[in-house]
């Protein structure tokens, strides 16, 4: 959990900082999950983008 709490931070400052239009549904979410999860390389135990979106979803469709 500790290789990967910098790179959440990073990934979730990311996400907010895209304008709210951007980050109302799950499926673009799961879009972003994907491609960052192509872009940045860090340690994680199983599948990457859902690892991503676990850590999107509560963030999902907040202004």
């Amino acid at each position: 959990m500790k290789s990967e709490h910098a790179p959440r931070r990073a990934i979730i400052r990311d996400w907010m900082a895209l304008p709210p239009e951007q980050r109302q549904s799950p499926e673009q979410a799961a879009a972003f999950a994907a491609r960052t999860a192509a872009a940045r390389d860090f340690r994680c135990a199983g599948d990457r983008p859902a690892r991503i979106l676990a850590w999107l979803q509560p963030r999902t469709g907040r202004p």
